[in-house]
């Protein structure tokens, strides 16, 4: 059962990822200064690095909840990702939506493998 303790746990440390998604994206959109969400990619392939990473750990119940789902599950965006290929298409930009949606399921899957064999050689 799920205590009080961890569901107060998964309301700051997801609050943390939600921050620390708004960080990483505006900092990496800024020094990209292109028009192709990138920092968006970035979020999602460095989220999905590190939830392969923890996935990879023996981690108890609690914490795989704590650091999996409250941060990284804050930090990444499937919604904002899914909207910006969306309006990539109504540009008419064909090329840069195809490419958001290969990309980030290709480097997203390479990044959970490794994070995750990351995890197993320790």
């Amino acid at each position: 059962m799920t205590t009080v303790l961890v569901w107060a746990g998964v309301v700051l440390i997801g609050g943390v990822g939600s921050v620390t998604r708004f960080l990483v994206d505006r900092t990496v959109t800024r020094r990209a200064g292109r028009p192709f969400p990138v920092g968006t990619l970035v979020v999602n392939i460095s989220g999905a690095a590190l939830l392969g990473f923890l996935g990879g750990l023996a981690l108890s119940k609690d914490a795989a909840l704590l650091a999996g789902t409250a941060f990284v599950g804050a930090y990444t965006t499937f919604s904002t990702w899914m909207l910006e290929t969306q309006r990539l298409g109504e540009e008419r930009r064909t090329f840069a939506e195809i490419a958001n949606i290969v990309v980030s399921v290709v480097l997203g899957m390479g990044a959970a493998l490794l994070g995750q064999w990351l995890a197993e050689q320790l």
